[in-house]
């Protein structure tokens, strides 16, 4: 099975921790108008709970992921300093 092309810069969400080259955890991506879980693997160790984006698909379900900050949030955080839902 080759690369699965359509997950490539999504982003998601572990679900299992990374072990980084020790071995893989889980990760539940947002793809193709839903939500898809895959194996992760990554350089370094990463948390459960950490967002991720995907950057390389392995096929069978595998992918490479990297630490992921949405670039939004900070945008969200200066004209909004106080968290108010206005």
């Amino acid at each position: 099975m080759g690369p699965d092309e359509a997950v490539i810069g999504c982003t998601g969400k572990l679900v299992v921790g990374t072990r980084g080259t020790a071995g893989p955890g889980e990760v539940v991506v947002c793809v193709r108008g839903g939500t898809e879980a895959f194996l992760a693997w990554s350089e370094e160790p990463l948390p459960t709970g950490a967002d991720v984006l995907v950057v390389e698909s392995h096929g069978t379900r595998q992918v490479n992921v990297v630490p992921w900050t949405n670039p939004l949030d900070e945008l969200d955080a200066l004209t909004d300093p106080a968290g108010d839902a206005s």
